[in-house]
């Protein structure tokens, strides 16, 4: 469920939408999707572009931001299995591109955006894998 990118809509009521781009300028890797999402965060929606791709055998999800604010933030989401179920941890790597500004704009993303977005997901997917 949780690597069905083009699914989240129907699960997560916070995403507005995930779209596949089919113009790629690079051959993408096998399992690669070039993706235009969009949320609802904390204190704003935002809209981002981000090549995804799943590692089966380490069962890890890897997201690279490649537009708006976010450009540049790498994500990597790692399953983990434990008798209780799966234990999921989300790291996000985000330097602001404009160094100059990045004092203001990576906390701004982190606690306006990122942060709630995420645990918005988290909690979501949690109870619904839980129900099923």
């Amino acid at each position: 469920m949780v690597s069905q990118l083009l699914r989240w809509p129907e699960f997560l009521p916070h995403y507005r939408f995930v779209r596949e781009i089919k113009e790629l300028t690079v051959t993408p890797r096998q399992n690669e999707l070039h993706l235009q999402m969009s949320a609802v965060g904390g204190w704003f929606p935002a809209t981002w572009r981000a090549l995804y791709y799943s590692n089966p055998e380490t069962l890890e999800l890897h997201f690279e931001h490649t537009a708006a604010f976010t450009k540049g933030m790498r994500v990597v989401w790692t399953l983990t299995p434990v008798s209780e179920g799966t234990q999921v941890e989300i790291l996000h790597e985000l330097r602001f591109r404009f160094q100059a500004l990045a004092w203001l704009m990576e906390p701004v993303l982190r606690f306006g955006f990122i942060e709630p977005v995420a645990r918005k997901t988290l909690a979501r997917f949690k109870l619904l894998l839980e129900a099923q």
